[in-house]
């Protein structure tokens, strides 16, 4: 409940009518400021009652590109048996708030209003809940409340399509490198056998011995593997459209994998949330992490990069890295030169790097770095 600017005038006139009517005797200023506190209760009783609504909200899609359409759909019901209502209703979306007119909502009644969800902008736009503020006819007081549950929409970066993927290059099993786009077999592990299991992979000196039968697993172990390091400090970047195009070039290296079904892992050098490689990820998982994700000063954990570099250096996660900054010194990631037998650098602004045994990819956005990418040699 918030008084509004006549009904603190309201209640202040209130208090000297009747304190001076009282102390001096003039009954005349006594039944004024009587009749203010009158009008005053009169307003708080008229904004307790409200009506009974009901909220259900959905969104279509939950899930988009950056500048691709997503609707909120709210569909409100007055569920009190007597009264109708007309209210003016605010859907909070992200940091606006829409107007959401319920004219003449009649008892038992329900109405449906849409509105658009902004998306021009990366990130996780949420949604709701429904701010219903009910004022006195005297414009005295006003009550806020809020109705129904909260959404979110999560906006994906721009991808570019990127034509060209890395071969993998990786030292297998057994010892010997492997450049081959279609892959080795090499004995993995065993395990029990279950019913499909072909004959010819079950290991028959190893069964014999347990009393059950084992069966041979095989990996690809020249299945080339992508490994992104998304630089998210906000002192890399001299402009925060070059953090947002970093994410763009993040997000197409994710479908480019997908497309050619080869497993990657993101990470991000805040050390924050990260997507391995699993068998169960989606391309949503990643795409997630990238729509959520935002520069930090790293004020809190200044130790954090050279804790995530540390990390990629000994786990060796893949056979390709690409490390994605605004920032021109590549001495920190240099490092990992003898970790990833591929290693690729995408700096996004002015500057021209240049490293000896990195791929360096000077561009200014998105665009430019699927060209770049496109346009190495090497893959």
């Amino acid at each position: 409940m918030r008084l509004t600017a006549r009904g603190a005038g309201l209640c202040a006139a209130a208090a000297v009518l009747l304190g001076v009517g009282l102390v001096f005797g003039y009954p005349h200023l006594v039944v004024l400021g009587t009749a203010a506190v009158a009008a005053l209760a009169f307003a708080v009783a008229y904004i307790w009652w409200h009506a009974r609504l009901t909220v259900s909200r959905g969104v279509e899609p939950d899930r988009v590109m950056r500048g691709e359409s997503s609707t909120v759909t709210l569909r409100v019901g007055n569920t009190s048996r007597l009264r109708g209502a007309t209210l003016v209703a605010h859907d909070r979306c992200g940091e606006a708030s829409v107007p959401v007119p319920l004219l003449r909502l009649k008892a038992g009644g329900e109405t449906t209003a849409q509105y658009p969800v902004p998306t021009a902008r990366r990130g996780v736009v949420a949604i709701g809940p429904l701010r219903v503020v009910r004022g006195d006819p005297l414009g005295l007081l006003s009550l806020a409340r809020g109705y129904g549950g909260t959404a979110r929409v999560w906006v994906y970066p721009r991808v570019h399509r990127l034509s060209a993927v890395p071969t993998g290059v990786t030292r297998s099993l057994d010892g010997r490198d492997d450049r081959v786009p279609h892959g080795t077999i090499t004995f993995d592990t065993l395990r029990e056998y279950v019913v499909g299991d072909e004959l010819r992979r079950v290991h028959w000196r190893t069964s014999a011995r347990v009393g059950e039968l084992m069966v041979r697993e095989q990996l690809d172990t020249s299945l080339p593997r992508l490994v992104v390091l998304l630089d998210d400090r906000r002192a890399s970047y001299a402009d925060p459209q070059l953090f947002e195009s970093a994410c763009e070039a993040a997000a197409s290296l994710v479908m480019a994998a997908f497309r050619e079904e080869l497993p990657i892992a993101l990470r991000l050098l805040s050390g924050g949330r990260q997507v391995q490689v699993a068998s169960g990820n989606t391309a949503r998982d990643y795409l997630d992490l990238l729509a959520e994700a935002e520069m930090s000063d790293m004020s809190d954990k200044p130790e954090a990069p050279e804790k995530s570099i540390a990390a990629l250096r000994t786990q060796r996660l893949g056979d390709t890295l690409v490390y994605l900054s605004g920032e021109a010194d590549l001495s920190r990631v240099s490092t990992l030169r003898t970790a990833y037998p591929t290693l690729v650098a995408g700096v996004f602004g002015d500057a021209r790097p240049a490293l000896e045994r990195v791929v360096v990819l000077a561009v200014r956005d998105g665009a430019e770095f699927a060209a770049a990418w496109d346009g190495v040699q090497a893959w």
